[in-house]
């Protein structure tokens, strides 16, 4: 699969990862293809900064050494790092916009799932926003305030509108032709020059027509 760099320096990396990519390699040999393993390729040293699913597309930052790692993941620990995710998910919220903050943690026995567990799971909060409805579908931004896995998944089921195309949570794994969840912007302060940098990707087509 092909990658496309959008910015590059001598500090960090902003790229756009399709859908089916994963962002790190798996432990098997057959899944070592990755987005890190690309670069790395490339550039030689690279690190990790945060990830996005296997199936889902979108913006990703890497950094090209250790200093730069540190600023970024202290960026991503202090929550001032903009994402924004476009959805689209089963069903129309009656709300214009919504908070969800349901703790999660991983479900054991079906991993690599998450559930909602208000004893034991780590606290989660997701930011939503209807953008449109349609054909009993609607397409969501999502802004994650907390970045657990499946966050965004798990959240959105549990309100009732699982995210199309989803073979975790969505009770037809088959409704989209792929998990239909997409990193559209990132913004974050440069850790060399300290600016604000900000990006933003193209929604794929099969998300259908996105309001601006």
């Amino acid at each position: 699969m092909a990658l496309q760099i959008l910015y590059e320096d001598a500090h960090v990396v902003v790229v756009d990862k399709p859908s089916g990519m994963l962002s790190v390699p798996g432990r098997r040999l057959e899944n070592h293809h990755s987005a890190a393993s690309w670069l790395q390729a490339r550039y030689g040293e690279i690190h990790v900064v945060h990830r996005l699913d296997m199936d889902t597309s979108g913006l990703l930052i890497f950094t090209r050494h250790k200093p730069a790692l540190r600023h970024l993941a202290r960026q991503f620990q202090q929550r001032s790092v903009h994402k924004r995710y476009i959805a689209v998910c089963s069903g129309c919220p009656e709300a214009a916009c919504g908070l969800i903050q349901a703790p999660l943690r991983c479900d054991w026995d079906n991993r690599p799932r998450q559930i909602v567990d208000p004893q034991q799971g780590r606290p989660a909060t997701t930011r939503w926003e209807k953008l449109a409805c349609h054909a009993n579908r609607a397409i969501l931004a999502l802004y994650p305030i907390t970045g657990r896995a499946h966050q965004l998944r798990v959240h959105l089921q549990s309100i009732g509108h699982p995210i199309l195309g989803d073979p975790f949570y969505h009770p037809e794994p088959n409704s989209a032709p792929r998990l239909l969840l997409h990193a559209q912007q990132l913004g974050f302060v440069h850790p060399h020059h300290g600016h604000w940098c900000q990006f933003s990707s193209p929604i794929p087509p099969e998300f259908g027509t996105v309001p601006a």
